[in-house]
C-alpha cells in the first residue's frame, strides 16, 4: 500500500457527522440525574486520536449547526487540534437542524452498556455531494482519507457523499479507509442488513483499508461466515483471517483489512487483541485484559494507532500493536478520544505495564 512521503498539509482527513453524547456514568438513562458530554463521531474520533496523542495534522469534513451546542463541538474540536472543514447549518430555534444525541451508559459487571440515539433532522444526515470544494481541500496534498458505516447510514445524501469524497481522494493520491462500523439501530430504520449491503458494497469498491469486525463483514457486506468465525469466539485470528480471504476475493481493490478481537467476560473485563492483514501478510498482536471503565471509543483508538505506524513507517506488526495498545489504553479513560501520550502507547506496545511511573 503506497502512502504519500512528500509534503503534505494534511496527514489525514475524515468525513462523517460530529455528535454529542450524554453519558450519565454507570447510572442508567432512565434514572440519571446528570450527565457529561463527550464530543464524538466514529469518524472524528480517528481524526481526533491522531492529532491529539500522535500529533499528526488532521482534518474533518463535517455538518455544524449555528447554535449553542454547536460551540459546545466546535470548542471540543478545536481542543483536540482537528482542522475543521463545516457546512454550515443555521437552526430555527425549535426544530433544527441538530447536532445528534447519543445517550450511553457505561453500565458495570453483568449489566452491559446501553446506547441510543436522537438523530431527527440531524444535520450530518443532510450532506450531500457537493457541499465540500475538495479539490481545495486536497489541494496542499492529503496522506490518509477516511470515512465509515455510521456516516453511510444517516440518508441517501451521506453515502454518495462518501463516495464522492473517495474518488477525490483518489485523484489526490490519498490512501482510502472505511471503517464498516455496522449498527443495527441505524440501519433497521432504513431497510436493515439488505440496505446496509447494497450501500457498503459500493463504498468498499473504492476503498483500499477496511476495519471490521465479523459481525461488520457478514452484517455490512454480506459475507458468508464458512470459517466459524463468529462461533468459534472472538480470540481466533484464523477463523477471522478465513473470512478476510473471502472479503478480499470480492473486493480485490483491498490492500488491507484489520480489526480488534474482544472476548467479553463482563461489561469491565474483556480481553484484547487485533489482527491486521496487509497485502496478504498476516499479522496478530499480543492479547491482554483490560479493566475496561468506559468501553466506547475502543476501536477507533486501534485504527488511530494502526494508521498513525503506517504513515510515519513503522513496520506492520509495530504498526498493529501501537494500535492494540492505543485501542487498549482509551477504554481506560472517561469519554470517546484519547487522553494518552505517545510515549505511553509506545511503552504499552513495547510490553510495558500499569506498575506506578515516579
Amino acid at each position: 500500500m503506497n502512502i504519500r512521503t512528500d509534503s503534505c498539509n494534511l496527514d489525514f482527513l475524515s468525513l462523517g457527522a460530529l455528535v454529542h453524547r450524554l453519558d450519565p456514568g454507570v447510572v442508567p438513562v432512565r434514572k440519571a440525574r446528570s450527565f457529561e458530554v463527550h464530543v464524538s463521531g466514529g469518524e472524528y474520533n480517528v481524526a481526533a486520536n491522531l492529532a491529539d496523542c500522535f500529533g499528526l495534522r488532521t482534518g474533518i469534513a463535517t455538518a455544524m449547526v449555528n447554535y449553542g451546542i454547536g460551540e459546545l463541538v466546535q470548542t471540543r474540536v478545536r481542543e483536540t487540534g482537528v482542522i475543521p472543514f463545516y457546512k454550515w447549518f443555521e437552526h430555527d430555534g425549535v426544530r433544527g437542524p441538530n447536532i445528534a444525541t447519543v445517550y450511553s451508559d457505561r453500565g458495570h459487571g453483568v449489566r452491559g452498556p446501553i446506547v441510543f440515539y436522537n438523530r431527527a433532522n440531524e444535520a450530518g444526515a443532510l450532506l450531500k455531494p457537493g457541499d465540500f470544494d475538495w479539490p481545495a481541500i486536497f489541494a496542499g496534498g492529503v496522506r490518509w482519507f477516511h470515512s465509515g458505516g455510521i456516516f453511510a447510514a444517516l440518508s441517501p445524501t451521506t453515502s454518495e457523499l462518501i463516495v464522492e469524497g473517495m474518488q477525490a481522494a483518489r485523484a489526490a493520491r490519498a490512501v482510502v479507509s472505511f471503517d464498516l462500523n455496522y449498527r443495527a439501530k441505524l440501519w433497521s430504520s432504513i431497510g436493515g442488513e439488505a440496505k446496509a449491503h447494497q450501500v457498503l458494497r459500493r463504498i468498499v469498491g473504492h476503498v483500499d483499508a477496511l476495519v471490521g469486525n465479523e459481525e461488520d463483514l457478514q452484517k455490512g457486506l454480506g459475507i458468508e461466515d464458512r470459517g466459524g468465525a463468529a462461533k468459534k469466539g472472538h480470540l481466533d485470528p484464523d477463523a477471522f483471517f478465513d473470512l478476510i480471504e473471502r472479503v478480499v476475493q470480492q473486493f480485490p481493490n483491498i490492500k488491507l483489512v484489520a480489526t480488534t478481537l474482544r472476548e467479553v467476560h463482563s461489561t469491565n473485563r474483556h480481553d484484547w487483541a487485533a489482527v491486521l492483514w496487509l497485502d496478504g501478510q498476516r499479522l496478530v498482536s499480543p492479547t491482554c485484559t483490560l479493566d475496561v471503565l468506559d468501553r466506547i471509543g475502543g476501536g477507533d483508538g486501534f485504527a488511530a494507532g494502526l494508521i498513525y505506524g503506517l504513515i510515519t513507517g513503522r513496520a506492520p506488526d509495530e504498526a498493529l500493536r501501537l494500535g492494540w495498545a492505543h485501542g487498549a489504553l482509551i477504554t481506560t479513560y472517561h469519554g470517546d478520544i484519547t487522553c494518552a501520550t505517545l510515549a505511553e502507547v509506545e511503552a504499552l506496545a513495547k510490553g510495558g505495564s500499569a506498575r506506578v511511573q515516579r
